[in-house]
């Protein structure tokens, strides 16, 4: 149904739906449940993703989760129809209560290795690319920079090797 709407009139939309929800966070403060997705590559380089909307700085692909939805079903859900891909082994492996807008963004992490190329659908996702974790951007979302070495290496951890192509 959205595919209906131009591109430009449905990245501004984005970005008023966000801004709107934003202020009724502030003023609801509800407990938010939300999951983001380190999706490896071959190399090891983690998949972030800029946002139309929200302050354009780098992030990890990712978003609400359902009221009723499983948290890796959530991610794997946001990783399909943010960048067009699918994670091998995925799995939950870590949560993080973050400030956001006034409340509380209780995050889910899912780590996986990456399946297929990455392709931003030019609507909520305008950039995705692969990053070294050792050599992030520098305008990297604030809560993903805090976390990002941390989750790294919990999610190698938990991660099995990367499975041969072929």
């Amino acid at each position: 149904m959205f595919r209906l709407i131009p591109a430009p009139a449905h990245r501004l939309a984005l970005v008023t739906a966000h801004r709107l929800r934003r202020v009724w966070w502030r003023l609801r403060k509800p407990l938010l449940h939300g999951c983001r997705v380190l999706a490896f590559d071959a190399a090891g380089r983690v998949l972030l993703v800029r946002h139309s909307y929200g302050s354009g700085r780098w992030m990890l692909p990712g978003g609400g989760i359902g009221r009723r939805e499983d948290p890796l079903q959530a991610g794997l859900r946001e990783l399909r129809e943010e960048v067009h891909c699918g994670l091998a082994h995925a799995q939950v492996f870590y949560r993080v209560d973050e400030p956001l807008a006034g409340t509380t963004n209780r995050v889910q992490l899912i780590c996986g290795w990456i399946e297929g190329e990455p392709r931003p659908d030019g609507r909520e996702i305008i950039e995705a690319a692969f990053h070294d974790p050792a050599a992030l951007p520098p305008n990297l979302a604030e809560a993903v920079a805090r976390g990002m070495d941390d989750w790294v290496t919990a999610a190698k951890a938990a991660l099995p090797p990367r499975p041969a192509a072929g």
